[in-house]
C-alpha cells in the first residue's frame, strides 16, 4: 500500500460550490480584521497595535522571526486568548462561540492531539462530532476530508503508522471536517520536507481558491513567493511591514553576490588584490571555497553592474554571479533589523 505517496484529490464540487457562494457575497468585507490590537503578558507587551485584514479567497502571510507575536495573533484570533486593547472580528464576529468555531478551520505547528490508537478515520469523526454532526454526518465529513488530502487508502489505519507528512496532511483534514470559510495555519511546513511542504501548500491554495480566507504564518521566507497574496511582517509585536509580496521585495538591498572568475593567469593573493584595486570604493571582495569563487560585497550606493564592469576590466570573465540570499530574505532581514530601531 502506497499511502504516504497517495495524491491528494482536486475534486471538491460540494465545498468548492458553497465557498464560491461565499467569497462572491461581499468581496469588500474581510473575513478577518484586526484593529489595534494590544496584547500585554505583564510588563511585556506581546503585541503592539497590530492592524491586518484578510479576505475570502486570499492568502495572508504572517511572516516574523521567534517571538515577533505570530503565535499570540492565532490564539488571540481562536478565542484561546483576549486582546488587552483593541478589537477582532472572524466572519463578522468577535472570536468565540460554538458556532463560529465550526465556520473556522485552525492547523498548528506541532500537533500531538490525534489519538493513536484509532484510525484516521475514527479521529476525524470524533472531532467533527465535537462540532455536532450526528455519526453518520461526522464519518462522510471524515471519508471527504481524508480524500482531500490523499489519506483515502490510509483511512482505517491507526495513526500511529502515519508518517509524520501524513499527520500533518490529517491535521490540514481535520481543518476540513467542517469546510472552514477562515483558515488560520501555524508554521505548517516548518518540519517538513520540500516535496511534504509542496503538498501542503498546494492543498492550502485549492480552499482559497475555493472561497476560504487564509491567515498562513512561517518562518520559511521563500515559500511564500507565488503563494501568498499579501503579507504582514511582524517585529517584536509590531508590523514592520504590510503589503503584496512584490511590494515587499522592494525593500531588499542585496549586497552579497558569490561569483565564478575565469582568470587567463594563476589565482590567489594577487589576483584578488587586483580585483579589490579594480573595485575601489564600489565594494569588497575575497576568495569564497575555491580557486574560481569569489565573494562581492557591495557598498551601500553601489551599482552591481558598475562592480561587474570593473571586474572584467581587469581581464577576467564573470561566468556566473547569484545573490547570496533570496530577495524575499533580504527584505525580511532588512526590516526585522531596521524598523523600530
Amino acid at each position: 500500500m502506497t499511502t504516504s505517496a497517495s495524491t491528494p484529490s482536486r475534486a471538491r464540487p460540494a465545498v468548492g460550490a458553497a465557498k464560491a457562494t461565499r467569497r462572491s457575497a461581499d468581496a469588500a468585507i474581510p473575513a478577518v480584521e484586526v484593529r489595534n490590537v494590544t496584547r500585554r503578558f505583564g510588563a511585556k507587551l506581546a503585541l503592539k497595535g497590530v492592524s491586518l485584514r484578510v479576505h475570502a479567497g486570499t492568502i495572508h502571510a504572517l511572516l516574523g522571526p521567534n517571538g515577533a507575536g505570530k503565535t499570540t495573533l492565532l490564539r488571540i484570533l481562536t478565542a484561546l486568548a483576549s486582546p488587552t486593547d483593541g478589537e477582532v472580528e472572524v466572519l463578522g464576529s468577535h472570536p468565540g462561540g460554538r458556532m463560529l468555531k465550526s465556520r473556522i478551520g485552525f492547523i498548528p505547528s506541532g500537533d500531538r492531539s490525534f489519538y493513536l490508537r484509532i484510525s484516521g478515520r475514527e479521529n476525524l469523526a470524533f472531532f467533527a462530532r465535537l462540532h455536532g454532526l450526528g455519526r453518520r454526518q461526522a464519518l462522510d465529513e471524515a471519508d471527504r476530508a481524508l480524500a482531500s488530502v490523499g489519506l483515502a487508502d490510509a483511512a482505517r489505519l491507526r495513526v500511529a503508522s502515519y508518517s509524520h507528512g501524513m499527520q500533518k496532511r490529517l491535521s490540514i483534514a481535520r481543518a476540513l471536517v467542517t469546510t472552514p470559510e477562515v483558515l488560520l495555519v501555524d508554521e505548517a511546513t516548518h518540519d517538513l520536507d520540500p516535496e511534504g511542504g509542496r503538498v501542503v501548500r498546494e492543498l492550502v491554495s485549492e480552499l482559497a481558491s475555493d472561497g476560504t480566507a487564509v491567515l498562513w504564518t512561517t518562518q520559511r521566507i521563500d515559500e511564500i513567493r507565488g503563494f501568498a497574496d499579501r503579507v504582514t511582517l511582524l517585529r517584536e509585536g509590531e508590523v514592520a511591514f504590510t503589503g503584496t509580496v512584490p511590494e515587499l521585495m522592494a525593500h531588499a538591498i542585496p549586497r552579497r553576490y558569490l561569483l565564478r572568475i575565469r582568470n587567463g593567469g594563476p589565482n590567489g593573493p594577487e589576483l584578488t588584490e587586483r580585483l579589490q584595486a579594480a573595485l575601489a570604493e564600489r565594494g569588497t571582495i575575497a576568495a569564497h571555497g575555491g580557486l574560481d569563487n569569489y565573494v562581492l560585497a557591495l557598498a551601500d550606493e553601489a551599482v552591481l553592474g558598475d562592480a561587474i564592469a570593473a571586474l572584467t576590466a581587469t581581464d577576467v570573465d564573470v561566468l556566473t554571479c547569484h545573490q547570496e540570499r533570496s530577495e524575499i530574505e533580504e527584505a525580511f532581514l532588512h526590516l526585522t533589523r531596521t524598523v523600530g530601531t
